[in-house]
């Protein structure tokens, strides 16, 4: 049931705001342009006196709809939250006070047009109620390595069921086919048991996992909270409802057998890092060719790796491997000597200490170079080629075995493993940038997929060693864990967490026109068998990218919708002399770009105005002809970097955009305006000292292009 609003305008006067705006000022155009009668200041609005005098106002006036004229939405958050009231946020601090001449009176104008869209934007905006879901408090692990029993033992630890699916008949994945691993703690010297095979222990004697072995998931339908998971095991088919997911499926080596140049094939005494372990299990380091012991060892870093006709990417495990197993030869043969040929040795943090180790040993040899070859000689001995060394020189090393230190491919590379039951596709989505691995250019947050109550763990995730893998299973086990709360109480998770806004759409005026199924970043949208879309809810992110494919505009939320921005640039008071443009800018990297312009007291163009959009995703080609029909001379749109290797909070937003207002620009040279006056640029939230060339760039561009013929109307 939507509430009674009563509106009231709190006007805070601290942070230098009046040396800059005239106060008396914003309370008259609030009064009478933005028809709200209940309008006061406060020296400071955020201090423990300013907070009390807001909860006054609305205990003992009523008041439950407020519009503060203060700081940026982006601080201040918890301070002005008030449960049960609506709260619009009106920056004149950081965009106006802070960003503009003091007392000029193009910053009183901005500062009044501000407030005006403020009052504006809270009389189109309802109070959001969150959507419950019932939600099973369990979670599926597929993958039962290192990272996959880590999560399983993560979640379980916070009492929550589990369900862990491998493949093959046994746990342990990789990490349970080493001889030794590399020490996980100070002082990064000794070898170490196999972590996996401590692990495995723990998953099978812990009542709240259920191990299924020989096993993998034919089907995940459903959404968070509620998934229906049909397992294939040696039996038949079982189908379990269970809350989340988390996809620790791993990685496999490399094939080696694309690695001919290096000798693999070649000679039984060329062997993989993986097949290398085998033989240091048998206690002896020996030829595999004649049995002997070999004197000579020589590991290849790089096999593969970093390398455009093969794997562009560091696996990032293979140098701490190659020390590791030098080891191995050092201890078992005091005599023999190991050496490393490397691109670049990377150890990173702590295991530093583990390379200095290694170096301080006389019998290990390092050296830089590019290695071009391996050959086999008549009589089997083998020789590596290399150049590019440190002295400039080509070498070649003699050596009685070789260890191609191959790379990780992602089990997900040419099997979704997940199989979900999307109309957007069985597995997560394809990005280029990262070769098959189960990411999702969410720089900010690793563990999220694009796919809501799915976290990626361990080297399905990325490249990882299983110190790395481990922590990232217990983060994915615990954004897991913290997406089913999410879903029972009926917020959002990443990256809007607790927003309780959902999309309302009116489905009477629908068209299934397919565009919001298919632009959805997310999969939140299904298709009936007539094709009506509908949502699952708890798989929505709220980004609004539905709202802004939708032609027929019919998609809202609660607070965020096509008429209250459209109504909020309606308010704004366009003079008849002058350039006027509107800024619609995504809130999660441009706003803050914006802020901290204010922060370093960058001046702002005067003649801007700008609204915070979720994302440009949620961006709707009628707030442009809004904007123009209104008078106002230019259009220009802040968003996130688009591409795989840039980061965008939800995944298409900025890259949607772009593709729509190319199809806006035809639209305007067709009318006869200029397709110019509507623009869309890329801008990175450590960009801030760039925008106000940008912005300055595209005013100059509008006025050289001449006033909105639309104004005279």
């Amino acid at each position: 049931m939507e509430m009674e609003k009563k509106y009231g305008v709190f006007i805070c006067k601290g942070c230098n705001i009046p040396d800059a705006i005239k106060i008396e000022g914003l309370a008259k155009v609030a009064k009478k342009g933005g028809k709200i009668p209940h309008i006061k200041d406060h020296d400071v609005l955020c201090s423990p006196e300013g907070i009390q005098f807001l909860k006054d106002e609305i205990a003992n006036e009523g008041i439950n709809s407020l519009v503060i004229v203060a700081c940026s939405s982006r601080v201040k958050y918890e301070e002005f939250d008030f449960p049960g009231c609506l709260i619009e946020r009106v920056n004149i601090r950081e965009q106006v006070a802070w960003a503009m001449e003091p007392q000029a009176e193009e910053t009183q104008l901005l500062a009044e047009d501000y407030v005006l869209m403020g009052c504006a934007k809270i009389k189109k905006a309802e109070l959001p109620e969150p959507v419950p879901t019932e939600v099973d408090y369990s979670v599926l692990v597929i993958g039962g390595g290192v990272a996959g029993c880590t999560a399983a033992l993560e979640a379980a630890a916070m009492g929550v069921n589990v369900v862990l699916v491998e493949k093959e008949a046994d746990l342990g994945g990789l990490g349970a086919q080493l001889y030794q691993q590399t020490p996980l703690a100070y002082p990064y010297k000794d070898l170490e048991v196999p972590v996996a095979l401590t692990k495995v222990k723990e998953v099978l004697t812990n009542p709240k996992i259920k191990v299924m072995t020989s096993s993998e998931v034919v089907k995940c339908d459903g959404f968070p909270g509620q998934y229906d998971v049909t397992i294939k095991t040696g039996g038949g088919e079982e189908t379990l409802r269970l809350g989340a997911v988390v996809l620790a499926a791993g990685a496999r080596p490399y094939d080696a057998t694309k690695l001919t140049h290096l000798g693999y094939g070649a000679s039984e005494d060329v062997v993989t890092n993986l097949e290398f372990e085998k033989i240091a299990a048998e206690g002896k380091i020996l030829r595999p060719s004649n049995g002997k012991p070999a004197q000579k060892v020589v590991f290849i870093q790089c096999a593969g790796s970093r390398d455009p006709e093969h794997l562009q990417y560091c696996s990032a495990f293979c140098c701490n491997t190659s020390l590791k197993q030098a080891m191995y030869v050092r201890q078992m043969n005091p005599d023999a000597l190991a050496s490393i040929l490397y691109k670049d040795m990377r150890t990173p943090g702590q295991y530093e200490l583990f390379y200095k180790n290694a170096q301080n040993d006389p019998g290990i040899l390092l050296a830089k170079g590019d290695v071009t070859g391996v050959s086999v000689a008549d009589n089997g001995d083998l020789f590596v080629h290399a150049e590019n060394t440190l002295l400039g020189d080509k070498i070649k090393l003699e050596a009685d075995l070789v260890v191609l230190a191959t790379g990780l491919v992602p089990a997900t590379l040419d099997n979704p493993v997940i199989n979900l039951g999307y109309r957007q596709g069985p597995g997560l989505p394809d990005l280029e940038l990262f070769q098959g691995f189960a990411d999702s250019n969410f720089i900010c947050f690793q563990y999220e997929t694009r796919r809501t109550g799915v976290y990626a763990a361990g080297a399905v995730h990325q490249p990882m060693d299983m110190a790395a893998a481990m922590e990232d299973a217990a983060g994915a086990a615990l954004k897991a864990v913290q997406c089913l709360k999410h879903a029972e109480v009926g917020v959002a998770v990443h990256p809007r967490a607790w927003d309780m806004t959902f999309p309302d759409p009116f489905m009477q005026r629908c068209t299934s026109c397919k565009r919001c199924t298919e632009e959805c970043p997310f999969g939140a949208i299904e298709e009936d068998e007539k094709g009506t879309p509908f949502y699952k809810i708890t798989r929505c992110r709220r980004c609004g990218t539905c709202m802004g494919a939708c032609p027929e505009r019919i998609v809202n939320f609660k607070d965020f919708n096509v008429d209250l921005i459209g109504s909020a640039i309606k308010s704004l008071d366009v003079p008849e002399e002058g350039l006027r443009i509107l800024s619609l800018v995504c809130e999660n990297d441009a706003y803050p770009a914006l802020d901290a312009m204010g922060l370093h007291r960058l001046q702002l163009n005067p003649a801007v105005r700008f609204i915070p959009i979720r994302c440009l995703g949620s961006f709707n080609l009628v707030w442009v002809a809004d904007a123009l029909s209104r008078g106002i001379d230019g259009v220009l749109l802040l968003g996130c970097k688009y591409g795989d290797d840039y980061q965008c909070h939800f995944a298409k937003g900025s890259e949607l955009a772009n593709y729509r207002m190319e199809k806006l620009q035809e639209t305007l040279d067709r009318l006869a305006l200029e397709s110019d006056r509507a623009a869309v640029v890329q801008v990175a939230i450590d960009e801030f000292d760039k925008l106000p060339q940008i912005i300055n760039n595209f005013c100059a561009r509008v006025e050289e292009i001449g006033p909105n013929p639309y104004k005279e109307f």
